[in-house]
């Protein structure tokens, strides 16, 4: 059955299926389009912005996960209860499930993404190199099935040439993946690559593919239609990670030449279209010092670095979900778009980028985001509420717009400066570091950044004596507020169905 029940339909109730900033984003868009909203929370949640945002609030299981954010049974009960006709995953958790894309369409619910035969394609990676590879989208050297055993591994290492990279067959994220430089290191390596893709993702399987040196992550934005429409966005640059994760993100990259953004932009097109995608979604590439571009995987859903693009296209990436997860054809080409300045995105993470970017969780006590012109603030937690250890452990995403790159670095550590966070280790010193180093601003690095250039002794870390005052001061703040008769949320008599008095205020109006 298709992912998509009677899509000439027009959506009247969008149910998110997440949390924090990316639910927050998603329903400011669908309130735009004059959408019902449904929000869904865990119990620490029960007080979280999306959960205010939203027209109703259905609470589906305790803090664990895989009790409640991934608990397809509970999510759909609650589609069902409200009426919402559409949901939209957001990223992470059922994102790019693709069982559950199924069990939207048996259900009769618009699953706003990709198909399930997609995500199914381009989430098993071995599949996914085959593909490519008849598609005739360029790959790095090495093997498009699952490599059976240890010893063919190192055959294959052998083959293609030292450094190899080992690579779970069935995720991403950096999870199961090792870098081998030499031989007698690759059955060590080999192991524990298993071993993390079996705990990470319940399967065991890697692929081997060559090494690239130097290199740069750039990933292009696709929207694709039920029209046999299939466009790109043009790119963003996300070279700067830990731990093979993303920490800053800009577009347009500061190194393609037109005529290498052309011929990406097509092979990212080509990937869509071979496996009948629809929706928004992303192909990634590496690229090496040289501007070759190789094949690296696809995300089968929305970014979370999707704000860049939105800056230089104009271009609203969940409304335009919205509007293909019912039927309506794009109505434009990328020819029809162009690149209009910079845009660079910071994520302010709660953790400590001066102890090797651990994890920081709790209260926090501080919240005072920039503004001005320019500056785009995605917040999923605000002060007085609490970074939880049990997510993600985002804070913000912080986005600005300038007319050429350096204005708009130049605007980020502007932001970077005013933003003021109390009771957490924040990545705002680190990303202010990147901003003002040298390499980054000439457009000089690659994925190694983090590794080769960055010294947390350098960092311009906060005031201890402000920030020991700050939190004071909020902590005084939020008292006083708690104190007041403030508007609550109002429950029904059994508990599970929520609705926002102000939502509530706002449709009377």
């Amino acid at each position: 059955m298709s992912a998509y029940p009677d899509s000439t339909r027009p959506l009247q109730t969008v149910l998110v299926a997440n949390r924090g900033e990316i639910a927050v984003r998603v329903l400011r868009t669908c309130h735009e389009q004059g959408l019902r909203t449904v929000a869904v929370y865990s119990t620490p949640d029960r007080s979280a912005p999306h959960v205010r945002l939203a027209d109703e609030a259905y609470h589906i299981g305790p803090a664990p996960a895989a009790e409640s954010y991934l608990d397809q049974e509970a999510i759909l009960k609650v589609a069902d209860r409200s009426g919402a006709d559409a949901i939209h995953p957001g990223y992470g958790f059922l994102s790019e499930n693709a069982d559950f894309a199924e069990a939207c369409a048996d259900a009769s619910v618009h699953f706003v993404g990709p198909p399930p035969e997609a995500i199914r394609a381009m989430g098993d990676k071995t599949a996914a190199r085959q593909l490519m590879e008849e598609a005739g989208v360029p790959m790095a050297p090495g093997t498009t099935d699952a490599v059976a055993t240890t010893e063919d591994g190192e055959e294959i290492a052998k083959e293609i040439g030292y450094p190899v990279l080992i690579k779970a067959a069935a995720g991403g994220g950096g999870k199961g993946m090792r870098i081998v430089h030499e031989p007698e290191n690759f059955a060590g390596a080999m192991d524990r690559a298993q071993g993390e893709a079996e705990s990470s993702f319940g399967d065991d399987r890697v692929f081997i593919e060559k090494y690239i040196e130097e290199p740069r992550h750039i990933e292009f934005q696709i929207l694709a239609d039920h029209h046999g429409n299939t466009i790109h966005l043009f790119e963003r640059e996300c070279s700067i990670q830990r731990r093979h994760q993303k920490v800053i993100e800009e577009a347009p990259s500061s190194v393609l030449t037109p005529e290498v953004r052309r011929e990406m932009g097509e092979a990212a097109v080509a990937a869509a279209e071979s496996c009948g995608y629809r929706n928004a979604g992303t192909v990634e590439f590496l690229v090496d010092k040289d501007l070759n571009y190789y094949f690296m995987e696809m995300n089968t859903r929305l970014q979370v670095e999707h704000p860049v693009t939105e800056w230089v296209t104009g271009v609203d990436l969940v409304a335009e979900q919205l509007r293909v997860a019912q039927g309506e054809e794009l109505g434009y080409t990328t020819d029809d778009l162009s690149i209009d300045g910079h845009a660079v995105e910071s994520r302010i993470y709660a953790e400590d980028p001066a102890s090797n970017f651990l994890p920081d969780p709790g209260p926090l006590k501080r919240h005072a985001a920039p503004s001005g012109f320019g500056v785009r603030v995605d917040a999923g937690v605000e002060e007085g509420g609490e970074v939880l250890i049990h997510y993600d452990p985002m804070i913000s995403k912080l986005t600005t717009w300038g007319v050429d790159r350096e204005d708009a670095i130049d605007r980020m550590i502007r932001a970077l400066d005013e933003y003021e966070v109390a009771g957490m280790a924040t990545t705002i010193p680190f990303c202010r570091f990147a901003m003002q180093h040298e390499g980054f601003r000439q457009g000089d690095f690659t994925t190694h950044f983090v590794d080769e250039e960055f010294d947390p002794d350098a960092l311009h870390l906060d005031n201890p004596d402000r920030d020991e005052l700050a939190a004071l001061a909020a902590t005084l703040y939020y008292r006083r507020t708690q104190e007041e008769d403030a508007p609550t949320i109002a429950s029904t008599d059994n508990g599970t169905k929520e609705i926002s008095p102000w939502r509530q205020r706002r449709r009377r109006s």
